[in-house]
């Protein structure tokens, strides 16, 4: 599984990519054969709150790209709420695999 991030109008710390790499791996155990994740961190305007865009899009074989975007205060609790859908997704998409 590929993960690529990518921040916009930011540099993302090292941290923060940990963080992402770390809780987008743990998709894998919604559903084995992701092919790619990809992760863009926005911010959206400076200096207000609820001003962090984090979206999320899975490429899954035979299947069109599932996207899930959040906005919140901080790209960790975005990615949460992020990864946190797409498991829902992928869980639909696995089931929907199952009775084909």
């Amino acid at each position: 599984m590929e993960i690529k991030i990518q921040s916009i109008h930011f540099d993302a710390t090292e941290k923060l990519q940990a963080f992402v790499e770390k809780k987008t791996a743990k998709l894998e155990k919604s559903f084995e054969d992701i092919q790619k994740v990809e992760v863009q961190l926005k911010v959206a305007k400076p200096a207000t709150a609820l001003n962090k865009v984090t979206s999320i899009t899975v490429t899954v074989p035979g299947g069109s790209p599932i996207f899930v975007e959040k906005t919140c205060d901080t790209f960790e609790e975005g990615v949460d709420q992020c990864v946190d859908a797409l498991k829902v997704q992928l869980g639909k998409f696995k089931e929907k695999l199952r009775n084909h």
